[in-house]
């Protein structure tokens, strides 16, 4: 979210008083050591470890940066040229989250907003679970994954033929619980992969009710479901609303056996980002590395659906696929 500018109304003798003294505009005096100190950290993160780090010229950039920063006095003087800078990093999913006030974003964020979707009929053939976007941690993480699997085990029976997993209006946040909550589904085993700039893979999975980064446990349910039929025939509903986390969701499912997805393109944010705390207690996230699927190809913008259709046609096209 982008602040808008406020706008100052000075009275009339002041104005009439300046049309005779004011020869000209005064130019911005230089930074505070704080702004300076503070615009420095802010720029040597990004240089560290931004997605696009190889590719930025830094010079150029903190040039920028510190041309609109002129004046600075105070770190609040500074979210202008920070808006700058994340604007600069041209990843579209970077943003900065002040101790106090508002987040600030790009000044060219995607256009992720999609129509409600259409619903989904209840079939005793086909199992269904929606995994929607959620943002904690901890034991609300816990709990959130929990009632993937608990929701996953009441659709369950010896009927099912197929499962739709529907990502749609999923916009992010913590993939960990919900790659722990839509395990059973999933199946245990790699489900993708994150890459840096230098080429190196980190790996994510499912493993007996646990999502895992390499071998670091990150979310985990208390009570794992297993499915009565393992390796279930598997499609996957996208629209342009399924983002970030969501489409880490979505990836995990590429590649895997008989699955198939329905909808339309993701948002374009298929990208990891990282918590960097700042000084002041304030937090810049900032995309990293790029989303890799179970065969190793690389996303980093929209993920495409197997089959492309809107709203109601690509829900009866996924029925129709898993009862075929």
């Amino acid at each position: 979210m982008i602040a808008s500018k406020t706008q100052y109304y000075l009275p009339v003798f002041l104005l009439l008083g300046c049309l005779f003294s004011c020869q000209k505009d005064q130019a911005p005096g230089p930074l505070s050591a704080t702004a300076q100190t503070y615009i420095d950290q802010l720029v040597a993160a990004m240089k560290a470890n931004s997605i696009n780090r190889k590719t930025i010229n830094w010079v150029d950039f903190q040039q920028q940066v510190k041309a609109k920063a002129q004046g600075a006095k105070t770190i609040a003087d500074t979210y202008p040229a920070i808006q700058v800078a994340l604007t600069l990093l041209e990843d579209h999913h970077s943003f900065y989250t002040p101790a106090q006030g508002t987040t600030i974003y790009g000044s060219s964020p995607l256009n992720c907003s999609n129509p409600a979707p259409a619903p989904v009929p209840a079939l005793p053939t086909v199992g269904y679970v929606k995994v929607t976007a959620f943002s904690g941690s901890g034991s609300a993480g816990t709990a959130f994954a929990q009632a993937i699997q608990d929701a996953i085990k009441a659709a369950d029976s010896d009927s099912i033929r197929g499962w739709i997993v529907d990502l749609r209006h999923n916009t992010g946040g913590n993939m960990w619980p919900m790659l722990a909550g839509i395990g059973p589904i999933l199946s245990e085993g790699s489900a993708g992969y994150f890459i840096d700039p230098d080429g190196k893979y980190s790996t994510w999975s499912y493993q007996q009710g646990a999502a895992l980064l390499d071998q670091a446990t990150l979310s985990k349910v208390n009570s794992p479901y297993q499915l009565r039929k393992l390796n279930p025939k598997v499609a996957v509903l996208t629209d342009r609303s399924t983002a970030s986390s969501g489409e880490a969701i979505t990836i995990a499912f590429k590649g895997r056996r008989q699955t198939r997805s329905f909808g339309t393109s993701t948002c374009g944010l298929s990208t990891a980002n990282i918590g960097i705390t700042l000084s002041d207690g304030a937090v810049l996230t900032l995309t990293q590395a790029t989303m890799v699927d179970r065969t190793k190809l690389p996303y980093g913008q929209s993920v495409e659906p197997d089959e492309s259709s809107y709203s109601s046609t690509a829900v009866a096209n996924a029925i129709a696929w898993l009862l075929r």
